[in-house]
């Protein structure tokens, strides 16, 4: 899946007001006082340093209650933050963005369209029924449903077969790269099939069962007031440091007021007001790390910035560096590609050095060379007669980005209008190209659940729904068909930087910045990943006292 249902901005993962930044064990953390970071300067790491002592409850924020807690239903990030310590996938992702085999403990492939996982012995599910291949096998097919939320991930399996008593045989039309990766997302849960069926339509609901093997078990979900999961007795694994973890749901100033009062333990950022409000808050941390989340301007079938190189020219001229002060507190990073670094789940150096040769057309802050080049590049385009009209909401980093480039336009001689809507409204600008119908151009955000900058680049085929503008380069489609059938890690990264380029010298989109994951804690506990992991990584299960 790419953009996954959130509040106002992606992932949860954009704060603002960060005032100084220190270094913990590697991690960077601020706690009080002092002025916004240099997000370019900021160390994103992975996770918090080790607890060395067990607690008993924790107390966790979110900023929603869940729909529900049946991901194959209704994937929303609040149920993914509370079921990905309850709930194991086939694959993993860890910590650093990488993945490997889980609940699947080994996998092989015979040949390029064939993936035979072995599945793990000895891991019970939380009424104490063994795990087996048949619950494996029976929750590939229930995820790959049409109706399902995952069923995208499954477009290029031909079949899923039971072979012998503890493996499951994927075949694939062509090779596919991500399969993998989307095991260690939604798409590789594996449900206790008994439990599920005998709960109906009923599961994931309150008063229902998890149905899952994790290291913590669904307790209790009070609809209203709180979610509990405590740890699970008979677990395969290590039992966690925290016995048990009670979720409540805020927003705004209660949030806020919970956590600075000591009546909440943490959360993972959502809203840049939080962060920000906490910033000098004692006896709290905020600890940032690498997600795949940008900021983006994305243009629209309306065709206001229909030719690529008037849409190079606002590239140009663009102040992201002002808009990160501005709206994020620094703590944005001005990007110049589409998809954050923690995409970069393998041949980070490679990408690394591909994202810097892209800066020259996405500076941080525009000189003089840069807008005089913007500025002949849409004399050689001949100037939209009409405004471009920019659709936002009224959340504040959304108003700071729009009005960048209301001025980034003017700089080059173009009109801008701002079009400014409620936010649920703004999230149909997404999914609906009728509500897009008045706008030239979205202040956008986007994430992808998976550590491959390939995950992204999809969005740009001919044929893709995300691909608004129109563009159109078989070369382009060629290459990123044949990156997501490319199974050898350096060959892939060779195509996807190929891509990346292609996709950002058209300036199908206009990337703005990479947005860090953000983790308020408690400054008494530690433990926890810092990285976009947490969403699929059991975060509560590391999760203890700072002193022994």
């Amino acid at each position: 899946m790419n953009r996954n249902s959130r509040g106002t901005v992606t992932c949860g993962l954009v704060v603002t007001g960060l005032l100084t930044a220190v270094g913990c064990s590697g991690a960077d953390t601020a706690t009080t006082g002092g002025s916004p970071v240099d997000a370019a300067r900021l160390k994103l790491t992975p996770t918090t340093p080790a607890a060395q002592g067990p607690v008993e409850k924790v107390n966790w924020l979110l900023e929603d209650e869940p729909d529900s807690l049946d991901l194959d239903s209704q994937g929303s990030s609040a149920g993914r933050v509370v079921l990905t310590n309850v709930c194991e996938r086939l694959y993993q992702l860890q910590p650093d963005m990488t993945v490997k085999p889980f609940l699947a403990e080994k996998a092989t492939t015979p040949d390029d369209t064939t993936l035979v996982l072995k599945i793990r012995s000895g891991v019970t599910f939380h009424d104490g029924s063994k795990l087996t291949a048949d619950d494996v096998l029976w929750s590939l097919k229930r995820h790959a449903d049409p109706d399902m939320e995952q069923s995208d991930e499954f477009t290029n399996v031909s079949t899923m077969t039971k072979r012998g008593a503890d493996e499951i045989t994927v075949r694939f039309k062509q090779p596919d790269a991500l399969f993998t990766k989307a095991l260690a997302g939604d798409a590789g849960i594996v449900w206790n099939k008994e439990q599920v069926e005998k709960a109906g339509k009923e599961f994931g609901t309150p008063g229902q069962g998890d149905a899952c093997s994790g290291p913590y078990e669904l307790t209790g979900w009070k609809s209203g007031d709180s979610i509990t999961i405590r740890a699970y007795d008979g677990y395969w694994g290590d039992q966690p440091l925290t016995k048990e973890v009670v979720f409540r749901w805020a927003s705004d100033s209660a949030l806020v007021n919970a956590l600075k009062t000591g009546a909440a333990d943490g959360t993972f950022a959502e809203s840049p007001n939080t962060a920000s409000a906490l910033r000098d808050a004692k006896g709290l941390s905020q600890y940032y790390g690498p997600s795949t989340a940008t900021l983006d301007l994305i243009p629209t079938e309306r065709g206001g910035l229909k030719d690529p190189r008037v849409r190079r020219a606002v590239s140009l001229t663009l102040d992201r560096a002002g808009i990160a002060k501005s709206g994020y507190g620094g703590l944005v990073q001005p990007w110049a590609s589409p998809v954050g670094s923690g995409s970069w789940g393998y041949a980070k150096p490679e990408f690394a050095a591909a994202q810097k040769q892209l800066a020259a057309g996405a500076p941080a802050s525009p000189d003089a060379d840069d807008i005089a080049e913007a500025k002949k590049l849409v004399k050689e385009a001949g100037a939209p007669s009409a405004p471009i009209v920019i659709g936002t909401d009224a959340s504040q980093g959304r108003t700071v980005v729009a009005n960048a480039l209301r001025a980034a336009l003017q700089r080059i001689g173009l009109k801008g209008e701002i079009k400014t809507v409620p936010t649920t409204q703004f999230e149909e600008f997404y999914s609906d190209p009728q509500a897009r119908t008045g706008i030239d151009v979205l202040v956008g955000d986007w994430y992808i659940s998976k550590s491959d900058p390939m995950g992204f680049y999809d969005n740009g085929l001919s044929d893709s729904s995300n691909n608004w503008i129109g563009f159109k380069d078989t070369t382009y489609d060629k290459k990123v068909h044949q990156a997501l059938s490319t199974l050898d890690d350096a060959q892939r990264a060779a195509l996807a930087i190929d891509v990346q380029k292609r996709f950002t010298d058209a300036a199908v989109w206009i990337p703005v910045a990479q947005v860090p994951s953000v983790l308020v804690l408690n400054s008494r506990l530690t433990g926890t990943p810092a990285s976009q992991a947490y969403l699929y990584y059991p975060w509560a299960a590391g999760l203890g006292a700072r002193k022994g």
